[in-house]
């Protein structure tokens, strides 16, 4: 099932899209949650602080495959728009060979690297072992969650955004019942969280591959005409390296600052990994709108449908923004019970960390959910070099305020949370304020 993001009621169009993407990513999050949240109830906070903090490692090495699809993922739809189905074809091929070599070689480099990255990221002595361990299982998912992102960027750039959801929701069921199976029963301890991840990933991501060949034919391309092409090779890479960079630069950011939270000690660390999981949770939605709304432009733009796409931004803001305030509230209310998910009640320190970093963070989410719709329009109307741009301002800013504020002594690890909303609203203004400027001098007639 296909779906035609260039006709119908723009608002119910985007949504009903969305709405799979959305509880698919809500569901993909679960992997490592259902880690954290059992691993922390059931083995410690060392452990927890080992295996969030490996969370935050493994979404900076996915996020170079997942920002080649996603970039690739652009190009299909505006072909699926153009009605260019040989086009289309050919670019699925070219993407498909691209990244598989890349994650061949990202999986071999990390397990190579392993150490010194870890030296990098500054782990505490007591949780270094445990961590190494934990990733040394997890690694081997890379090539599984390629799959998985190649197969979902592919269904959801022609319209087709619940497929990619049952397949998440049978392996995150999966992952949850092998944690319990492996952690608990089996007392396999962090490597068991661990094997459940990665065996859920390879479901996931082998059955939608397998699915995705078997039921869309239109999608092969006849062996007689499986040729490297230099020109459609450029315009994948051209679109599909500047997403990654967008999403590694992203997590990049994060992951230096994670080295730098990790540098206060195990408390903050434990605190931090399991705020992080709800923080994810919280503005997953918004995301995964974004990305939904990057496909609806992409589509259109693919279309010569320049109305719809400006009708489009409008209402996709105005949707973001509702639901973020909403989140936001929510958040900051319920802080706490929702620490208390990953935390144990005499854990005070970690939870008073972790309250602290959601009630700073939650309540600007408006900041993060415009971000995201900036980075899908650049993307969609073949500038996705502009999402770069915004991704070095937000985690730029955000990198530096973060060791600036939290050298302060008066100020401490809160000014880490700080640097978060202001990096994310430097970004916003930028990317609105480039966007007025080409409206106004008439060089982006599609916005």
């Amino acid at each position: 099932m296909t779906t035609d993001l260039t006709r119908g009621p723009i608002t119910k169009t985007m949504l009903l899209f969305a709405v799979p993407m959305i509880l698919g990513n809500l569901l993909q999050q679960l992997y490592n949650v259902a880690d954290t949240l059992i691993v922390g109830r059931f083995l410690g906070p060392d452990a927890l602080a080992a295996v969030g903090s490996s969370y935050t490692l493994m979404t900076f090495l996915t996020s170079i495959l997942l920002g080649l699809c996603m970039g690739s993922g652009a190009v299909f739809s505006i072909r699926y728009g153009e009605q260019n189905q040989e086009g289309l074809k050919e670019s699925i091929l070219h993407s498909f060979v691209m990244i598989a070599l890349l994650s061949v070689f990202l999986n071999s480099a990390v397990f190579l690297f392993m150490d010194p990255i870890l030296t990098f990221l500054q782990v505490p002595e007591r949780i270094y072992s445990m961590m190494r361990s934990y990733l040394w299982i997890i690694f081997y998912g890379i090539t599984a969650s390629f799959l998985y992102n190649f197969s979902a960027s592919l269904l959801r750039a022609v319209g087709n955004s619940v497929t990619p959801l049952i397949f998440l929701g049978v392996c995150a069921l999966l992952n949850i019942v092998l944690d319990l199976l492996f952690v608990i029963r089996f007392h396999w301890g962090v490597e068991g969280a661990a094997a459940a991840t990665v065996i859920a990933q390879y479901v996931s991501g082998l059955g939608l591959s397998l699915y995705t060949l078997l039921f869309f034919p239109e999608f092969r391309l006849p062996l007689r005409k499986m040729r490297l092409k230099k020109a459609v090779f450029s315009e994948i890479a051209r679109f599909s390296s500047l997403t990654c960079v967008q999403q590694s630069v992203m997590n990049l950011g994060i992951l230096m600052v994670q080295g730098l939270v990790n540098s206060f000690g195990p408390a903050v660390m434990a605190a931090f990994a399991a705020a992080v999981k709800i923080d994810s949770f919280a503005y997953m939605p918004v995301q995964d709108f974004g990305n939904a709304f990057s496909t609806f432009t992409a589509q259109n733009f693919g279309a010569r449908k320049p109305d719809r796409i400006r009708a489009g931004m409008k209402s996709a803001v105005f949707c973001s923004v509702l639901f973020c305030l909403v989140i936001s509230f929510c958040v900051f209310v319920f802080a706490r019970p929702l620490m208390l998910l990953f935390v144990k009640p005499e854990e005070t320190l970690i939870l008073s960390i972790g309250v602290q970093y959601l009630r700073v963070e939650g309540s600007f989410y408006v900041g993060i959910g415009c971000l995201f719709l900036l980075y899908g329009c650049y993307r969609a109307v073949e500038r996705p070099g502009m999402s770069v741009v915004l991704t070095a301002i937000s985690l730029g800013s955000r990198v530096l305020l973060a060791y600036i504020l939290s050298s302060v002594p008066s100020i401490g690890v809160v000014g880490i949370w700080w640097s978060v909303p202001i990096g994310w609203f430097l970004a916003d203004a930028a990317g609105f304020g480039y966007l007025f400027f080409l409206r106004r001098t008439g060089k982006a007639q599609f916005l």
